[in-house]
């Protein structure tokens, strides 16, 4: 059964990504669809403003720091298990032990992850997921595209979340039943946005362009595993932005 479980996955895999490949193959226009984008940004923009932002306020203010830290943690350690299978389609084996790693201590010693004792041991944090499998594979990027609710997102890392989702290895896959996943989906949502309001200071200029241009930034540097373009080399803001804090990513938006 375990090995049907397997092939079923690795043929996910191959077929999303000979798909992928064929739809980005061509060139394109950075954001051809930026009329659509914007319309979407101003939604989630009001939905921030006006839903998303005060529940994160709310919980922040009630919610102790160490058990603030301790949902982040946890929820870092179930997103461990998707990055090892990430780490395995790149060809990272080394980096795919150390986070195996991560997931056993922290699920033992760290008490369900509710600690993240692996890092004070030097297994360092990873982040992966199919979208950067997919452009470790040769898939372009596609067209920049904002999605409802999820922000800042292209073709090819759409498709990666989509896949990522449809995994069942995901964090909410430990839920039972559908608002239990739901449930999970919501409080790890909570949690990222109260996180990100103490970086709310770095946005600057026009917020559209601000968001977009951080989040292909970002992209680029963790697909190509933090080796940036000539023109970012001597820019030691550039490539700290992007170590400081794994949260401020294509959650920021």
């Amino acid at each position: 059964m375990m090995i049907m479980f397997l092939r079923f996955r690795l043929l996910f895999f191959i077929m999303i990504t000979v798909i992928s490949s064929s739809i980005f193959a061509e060139e394109y226009e950075a954001d051809p669809w930026q009329g659509f984008n914007r319309a979407i940004f101003e939604f989630n923009e009001t939905l921030d403003e006006y839903v998303a932002k005060p529940v994160a306020q709310g919980y922040q203010a009630i919610t102790p720091t160490v058990v603030d830290t301790g949902i982040s943690n946890f929820f870092s350690n179930l997103e461990d298990v998707l990055i090892i299978v990430n780490d395995v389609f790149q060809l990272k084996p080394i980096q795919a032990l150390s986070d195996t790693g991560r997931v056993i201590i922290n699920s033992t010693l760290g008490l369900f992850g509710l600690f993240d004792v692996a890092s004070h041991m030097g297994l360092e944090k990873h982040n992966e997921d199919l979208g950067q499998t997919l452009g470790y594979w040769g898939v372009g990027p596609g067209p920049y595209l904002m999605l409802p609710v999820l922000g800042p997102s292209n073709l090819r890392d759409s498709f990666g979340l989509a896949g990522d989702t449809l995994s069942g290895l995901g964090y909410t896959a430990i839920g039972q039943t559908t608002a239990q996943e739901g449930g999970l989906w919501l409080l790890r949502n909570i949690d990222v946005r109260a996180d990100l309001i103490a970086s709310e200071g770095l946005v600057t200029g026009e917020r559209y362009s601000f968001f977009k241009s951080f989040y292909l930034q970002r992209r680029e540097y963790l697909i190509n595993d933090g080796q940036v373009d000539d023109e970012f080399e001597d820019d030691d803001d550039f490539e700290d932005g992007f170590e400081d804090d794994d949260d401020i990513d294509e959650d920021l938006y």
